[in-house]
């Protein structure tokens, strides 16, 4: 039988662990907060985690030109083990990054990435640009999300903003599959984040003349 106390554990144990799942940016990094919640056995838990985020955009771009917005990971690791839960491994994640106003779609490549236990994709679909990892990431393993680069065409005014995905639970920016071994009980939990606040990673202005 499950405790009120055992309950409040669980669910602390797996905020700390999907908290130590965020990514560090590489260069030119903003701290991202992330509002989460985890749909477990036990009900939705609630928790909040810290992401760098790097991203680089021109500053000025013509109407109509062409150019690339960089968003950048760092590398990150799993704990293999947290006061008695043991981490099994992620699956699934998925980071959404959304196509700016006064912009159009072009293009988008991946570029490194490591220990990711499959070969992540990258799709384009409603207006959203999704780094997918199926994994698995095992518990205690390093690992490198790629590097996104999305070339996009400026329109005609105005300003182009790059942010993240994500404005609720039901919207959310930030998704994957956790699974955590408690003595003989195996919990997957599926979790979704969204950043809050979510303020743009970069800016440029579209101008005539440069």
């Amino acid at each position: 039988m499950t405790t009120h106390c055992s309950w409040l554990r669980k669910s602390s144990i797996l905020g700390l662990v999907l908290t130590l799942t965020a990514v560090p940016a590489v260069a030119g990094p903003v701290a991202v907060s992330y509002a989460c919640q985890a749909d477990t056995k036990f009900g939705h838990q609630h928790f909040s985690l810290r992401q760098g985020v790097g991203a680089s955009a021109p500053a000025v771009v013509k109407p109509g030109a062409t150019f690339d917005v960089v968003v950048n990971a760092d590398s990150g690791a799993l704990p293999g083990e947290v006061k008695g839960f043991k981490v099994k491994e992620v699956r699934e994640l998925s980071l959404r990054v959304p196509i700016p106003a006064n912009s159009s779609y072009v293009g988008a490549t991946l570029s490194g990435g490591s220990g990711l236990g499959s070969t992540p994709s990258v799709e384009a679909a409603g207006g959203v640009v999704t780094i997918k990892v199926a994994g698995p990431i095992p518990g205690g393993a390093g690992y490198q999300l790629p590097s996104l680069t999305v070339q996009l065409r400026a329109g005609r005014s105005g300003a182009i903003e790059t942010s993240l995905q994500g404005t609720s639970f039901d919207n959310p920016g930030l998704t994957l599959q956790a699974t955590i071994k408690w003595k003989f009980v195996t919990i997957k939990s599926a979790v979704a984040c969204y950043p809050d606040p979510n303020s743009p990673l970069t800016h440029t202005d579209i101008r005539a003349t440069q």
